[in-house]
């Protein structure tokens, strides 16, 4: 069983997904732009929060892709 079945059969479908995707894309750049705004010594921390939130958007995506995938297999 692949995680994109167990997610189909949970009840998620790739439009969920992809939407998750999308709002870390907007969660990304807000903690961008917010990096910007604070102290010096807390701007380093900041910004590499903002990168780890980068990483997440075509991992989510590619899950919804797998949740598809389960989806047009159970058809």
């Amino acid at each position: 069983m692949t995680i994109g079945t167990l997610l189909h059969r949970v009840g998620v479908r790739p439009v969920h997904l992809q939407a998750a995707s999308l709002g870390s894309v907007g969660l990304c750049i807000g903690l961008w732009v917010r990096a910007k705004t604070v102290s010096q010594e807390e701007r380093g921390n900041a910004e590499r929060r903002a990168l780890f939130v980068g990483l997440w958007p075509s991992t989510i995506w590619l899950i919804g892709d797998s949740v598809r995938q389960a989806e047009h297999h159970g058809r």
